[in-house]
């Protein structure tokens, strides 16, 4: 068999690990002599890494499986991830699936493929993950995003929030090596990435598993030292991270980006008990506050789940009435979805759709006027822009990025500019939702 003479797409769903692990699996695959093809094209074998974090993205994952054959009978079809490792037996009925391929087990991709194309039996590599302690060996030499680079450096969580599922289908936390990471950022600078992005399952419990203490600052001054990096920024953070030393010390870092992503859930305490959150609304409001002693302006954004169980007329209203306090840049709403073997699946008190959807419209309303307020504070300023890509709009060509703290951004594309650089702007005025509109500075 001629490995060379097979062709491979991937559909990715889910979080920026899930892209991450497509990105290294392709880069397995490659290195066998196989050949990697864009998603849209139809390809020997098309690998679908799928998400279960939500009900939404479970149906997805599922659309996607139905459709790859319909569009190409003729595929070896792959599904991989943390839908397979949820609905182990369940997708064992799918019988256009070739190859089941649960967590943990991305590592193996072409050592499977390979041996299903020599002997064309329908095939099933799950494990039990809770079981696993060591971190999966995956790495990187490029990304899908050609102008940043995502960076797994964990796997895995141990908070079992009530409502998720992930630590029954990603496991306990494991961490990469150190010096595993640092190697990688190296080689990823040396191809010209600026901006680094550290991303995992639960990066606030990096280092946990084999450092005393301190896991994820170590790493953070670790990376801050690697010659030709720009920028660095960091994922989704618990809130319990924020301590003084932890913002004094990345605040020292230059290269740190000031746009921290703090996991929320609800600003209402009792709703926080229920989840099994390890934090109170008003450590919460602390964190914030010392990111902005410490940061002049940084974007802070959050996620809400509306609609969780129990969550009366009354908690709701004190959840929006500290997100208005809180005053945050971007507020990425979820609306609480049943994920069957979590602790919120049967708790009394399901809240009715209609009120999720009330709830959930009415926290977006808010975070749109508070993305603006925080965004005018930038007009008439110069910052540094990330370009990410050429595109149009109303027939204009512009340029589009992101600022440090994560303001995307519009240029007029008047002149040459290389994507994956970093450019001074100066920044006018808003242009739309989604982008404000600046000139080179």
């Amino acid at each position: 068999m001629k490995f060379a003479q097979q062709t491979v797409s991937f559909v990715t769903l889910g979080c920026k690990v899930n892209q991450y692990e497509s990105d290294a699996m392709a880069k397995k695959l490659e290195e066998e002599g196989f050949k990697i093809i864009k998603e849209q094209e139809l390809a020997d074998i098309t690998i679908i890494n799928t998400c279960a974090v939500t009900g939404v993205a479970e149906q997805k994952s599922r659309q996607m499986m139905s459709r790859a054959k319909k569009r190409n009978p003729k595929t070896v079809l792959v599904v991989a991830g943390c839908y397979v490792q949820n609905m182990e037996e369940a997708l064992k009925t799918f019988p256009d699936v070739d190859i089941f391929l649960g967590n943990n087990k991305k590592k193996n991709i072409a050592e499977y493929l390979k041996a299903y194309l020599n002997n064309r039996e329908r095939q099933s590599y799950i494990i039990d993950i809770n079981s696993k302690t060591e971190y999966e060996s995956l790495s990187i030499d490029s990304t899908k995003e050609h102008t940043r680079a995502y960076v797994k450096i964990q796997d895995g969580c141990n908070q079992f929030c009530s409502y998720c599922i992930i630590p029954y289908v990603r496991g306990r936390v494991r961490s990469r090596a150190l010096e595993d990471i640092v190697s990688e950022v190296y080689g990823l600078v040396d191809k010209g990435y600026k901006e680094i992005v550290l991303t995992g399952i639960h990066i606030s419990s990096y280092g946990t598993d084999f450092m005393e203490s301190d896991g994820l600052l170590t790493l953070i001054l670790k990376l801050c030292r690697v010659e030709g990096l720009k920028r660095l920024r960091l994922g989704s953070l618990e809130p319990t991270i924020i301590t003084e030393r932890f913002v004094r010390s990345i605040a020292e870092q230059k290269k740190v980006c000031p746009h921290f992503h703090l996991s929320l859930q609800s600003g209402c305490n009792s709703t926080l008990k229920r989840m099994n959150r390890k934090y109170t609304i008003e450590q919460y409001k602390a964190g914030c506050e010392l990111l902005r002693r410490y940061y002049h302006n940084p974007a802070i954004t959050t996620d809400v789940i509306v609609g969780f169980p129990g969550e009366t007329d009354e908690e709701f209203l004190d959840t929006l009435n500290n997100l208005k306090q809180l005053n945050l840049y971007e507020i990425h709403v979820f609306k609480y979805s049943k994920r069957n073997g979590t602790n919120a699946a049967v708790m009394p008190m399901q809240v009715d759709g209609t009120k999720k959807k009330q709830r959930s419209e009415a926290v977006i309303e808010m975070s749109s006027k508070q993305k603006m307020q925080y965004e005018q504070l930038f007009y008439g300023k110069t910052e540094t822009l990330l370009i990410e890509e050429l595109l149009t709009l109303d027939e204009k060509k512009y340029y589009s990025g992101h600022t440090c703290n994560y303001i995307k951004v519009i240029v007029p594309a008047d002149e040459y500019r290389e994507l994956g650089r970093i450019y001074n702007v100066f920044i006018k005025e808003h242009y739309s939702n989604e982008y404000c509109l600046a000139e080179w500075s």
